[in-house]
């Protein structure tokens, strides 16, 4: 069995150096964090295997459910593909942190005694990266609550109120599917607008 001591599983990524997994809405390497997300940069494969742990600790789960829970946590932003969640858990399973069990036609994994020590040895760290997911997530819910409602508009607020507005959604439209530090851009800009015509100071952007 490889080696997965605390702040490592034995290859790639942030705790062993090599490549990652990644997924969508990321792109690029370094540290995971506000920095990183900055850079747009994806997820390192042990980062997977370490969320795919907190995962796991929380309940065993089929290969398409942790995809999709994954895209829930994360509002939509971060969802992985089966090509980089299935060699994750095969992985797993290698190293003997993952166990598998044929539940009907689909394969259901759980943590091993080895893999819970592991998560736990590193709790910390996966409890950070889905944190981070999630409030990337809630950003980009506000960017959507911000399209909202555009056409719903009091008509007697005049032409030049609406044209700003759907302006507004046009650009916000045209960035649809941008990095995390763009998006981070966008909402720093929409939280001042707010501010601004609320004569408030914005809450912080994290």
């Amino acid at each position: 069995m490889r080696g997965h001591g605390r702040g490592g599983l034995g290859r790639g990524g942030r705790f062993g150096g090599g490549r990652g997994f990644g997924g969508r809405g990321f792109g690029g390497r370094g540290n995971f964090g506000d920095e990183g997300f900055a850079r747009g940069r994806k997820l390192s494969s042990d980062e997977l295997q370490l969320i795919i742990e907190a995962l796991l600790h929380e309940q065993p789960a089929h290969g398409y459910e942790l995809i999709r829970r994954l895209e829930e946590r994360s509002g939509g932003f971060y969802k992985p593909s089966p090509g980089m969640i299935y060699p994750a858990l095969t992985y797993l399973e290698d190293a003997s942190l993952a166990s598998v069990s044929q539940d009907g036609n689909r394969k259901l994994y759980a943590l091993t005694e080895a893999g819970t020590a592991h998560f736990e040895a590193n709790r910390e760290e996966a409890e950070r990266i889905l944190d981070m997911l999630t409030r990337i997530g809630a950003r980009m819910a506000e960017v959507r609550d911000a399209l909202a409602g555009v056409d719903d508009l009091d008509p007697t607020l005049g032409n030049e109120f609406h044209e700003a507005r759907r302006a507004l959604k046009r650009a916000l439209l045209s960035r649809r599917g941008c990095d995390a530090g763009e998006m981070k851009r966008i909402v720093g800009i929409l939280r001042q607008a707010a501010a601004d015509i609320l004569g408030s100071t914005p809450r912080s952007s994290d």
